[in-house]
């Protein structure tokens, strides 16, 4: 089981960084590409995850024996969010022409607040479990943050390397709903047959 979860985190964590590019290089059109921009919108998806941790760790005490039950519904809720991300980013966008910095970063945190939220909440979910396995919490903390960053920066690698040159923004997308989808139905399947 710890094995597996670390597969799937690392998983998780490559298509974190596919909706996280993706999402980055559609909003440059709300706010231009300086450093200004980029600031703003990496800290939006920060705050995000760091509220979304509180979230998890919320949701990993009150459900201690449906943890993998609620990684899987985490990850099913990134999925579909993704999937109409870049259609609604468009359709927001069209609206926020020429609006105030202000309003423009009130949105984005807005629009970004669910799945950011569920990313950020991934973690405390399954190191609560993994430490209700193993006993370890340094252990699981550490093997599930290794994991979720080794996907992340691999995903980098193969996002820029790959999927966007052969397949633009919409495939990457697309492959982060996959990697979801697929996360989402193993844990699922792992927590039916743990009960």
């Amino acid at each position: 089981m710890v094995l597996l979860t670390g597969v799937l985190f690392f998983a998780s964590g490559a298509a974190a960084l596919f909706y996280q590019i993706a999402w980055q290089r559609t909003l440059f059109g709300w706010y231009g590409v300086d450093l200004d921009s980029v600031s703003v919108i990496v800290s939006i998806f920060m705050l995000g995850l760091g509220i979304g941790a509180i979230v998890g760790g919320w949701l990993a005490d009150h459900f201690q024996f449906k943890r993998i039950l609620v990684f899987s519904l985490i990850e099913l809720t990134i999925a579909i969010v993704g999937l109409f991300s870049l259609n609604i980013i468009d359709f927001v966008g069209a609206g926020m022409v020429a609006n105030s910095l202000l309003r423009l970063v009130v949105m984005t945190f807005l629009l970004f607040l669910i799945p950011t939220c569920a990313m950020g909440a991934t973690l405390p979910v399954l190191v609560a479990e993994l430490v209700a396995r193993t006993g370890n919490v340094g252990l699981s903390t550490g093997n599930l943050y290794f994991a979720n960053t080794l996907g992340a920066a691999i995903g980098a690698l193969i996002a820029g390397l790959i999927l966007i040159p052969l397949a633009g923004l919409d495939g990457l997308i697309q492959t982060a709903v996959a990697l979801n989808l697929a996360v989402s139905s193993i844990a699922f399947l792992a927590f039916r047959r743990l009960v």
